[in-house]
């Protein structure tokens, strides 16, 4: 597993103690919709750095891309 899905792996755990020790229990709803959001944060990221150097025309693919992720999955921002 790569170090950014090992990140969210850990954040969708669902942590439990029992004062002795913790056990952690994968929530795969948080875990899809971490990784859903990533994916459009990514977007985001591309969208900038395509308008930073005066690609104005592809940034708009960028947004459209981050869009169309958030509908086909119904993720918000």
């Amino acid at each position: 597993m790569n170090e950014r899905i090992a990140k969210l792996y850990d954040q969708a755990l669902v942590l439990e103690s029992n004062g002795d020790y913790v056990a952690g229990e994968l929530d795969p709803v948080k875990f899809a919709e971490l990784i859903v959001r990533d994916c459009m944060r990514m977007c985001e990221v591309s969208q900038v750095s395509l308008l930073t150097h005066g690609l104005r025309e592809q940034s708009y693919g960028a947004s459209n891309a981050k869009q169309h992720i958030s509908d086909w999955f119904g993720v918000e921002e």
